[in-house]
């Protein structure tokens, strides 16, 4: 799970979205009249679909897991709990159908006051409650809120851990690649780039990038030469992903 950053909607698809929330709140909705709203409004799901998939990571992944193409919109906020925010352009994500019906449903843990124990990866840096172990594939959580959201999502089911493991073990042969190649070969070190930024598991990448410059980078990264090829401009895809202070 790495941070991403909400698009501003047109106006006109805002307004849509505006006004449907509007009769939702003259209805007094509750869950079931919401789901069926939305259930019924085709063409607004397929204009959100749009805008959801230009915040997504590579195709169109899943911003939970970073694994399953992204084909469902999920309330963050379940519409039993909150009716009214069926049509909120912010209680909007891209799910894969495992993350959004076999783990989330309608789970949405609170802490005693009420609050939202799950981590919004678009409302939020998940690396202040998240560490992935590279060498693993595992995540670890460094507060309640990570731990939660580890076992609602499901961050560290088995296929997971293994598709990040192999994903961190690819991603290190590319980037040696992709150093060796600057000098002889630009268009298959720019084909490597493109690559590094489509695959599944971009959390793998982001991880790396923000560890390069921690101490033992070197050993974590597997060598100085990954370090260096973590410092190319062309790898930043992410705001802020090489800017990290250490949780612990």
């Amino acid at each position: 799970m790495i941070r991403l950053y909400r698009l501003a909607l047109p106006p006109e698809l805002a307004e849509q979205l505006d006004d449907r929330t509007g009769k939702l709140r003259e209805k007094r909705a509750d869950g079931s009249v919401a789901r069926a709203e939305w259930k019924s409004a085709r063409n607004v799901r397929t204009q959100l679909t749009v805008h959801l998939t230009g915040m997504t990571t590579g195709i169109r992944r899943c911003m939970y897991c970073g694994d399953g193409l992204g084909t469902d919109i999920d309330h963050f906020e379940p519409l039993a709990e909150a009716p009214l925010r069926a049509f909120d352009w912010p209680n909007h994500l891209l799910a894969c159908s495992h993350c959004n019906s076999h783990q989330k449903r309608e789970l949405f843990p609170r802490d005693e006051d009420g609050a939202p124990l799950l981590v919004d990866p678009t409302a939020e840096d998940p690396y202040e409650h998240l560490e992935l172990v590279l060498s693993t594939g595992v995540y670890e959580a460094l507060t309640r809120r990570g731990d939660i959201t580890i076992e609602v999502f499901g961050l560290n089911r088995a296929d997971l851990v293994r598709g990040r493991a192999s994903a961190f073990v690819r991603t290190v042969s590319m980037l040696r690649d992709r150093a060796r190649l600057l000098g002889s070969d630009a268009e298959e070190a720019a084909e490597i780039v493109t690559s590094l930024r489509d695959q599944p598991f971009a959390d793998v990448l982001y991880a790396m990038l923000r560890y390069r410059s921690l101490p033992g980078a070197h050993l974590v990264l597997r060598g100085g030469e990954v370090v260096d090829a973590l410092g190319d401009p062309a790898l930043q895809f992410w705001p802020h992903a090489g800017e990290f202070e250490p949780s612990r």
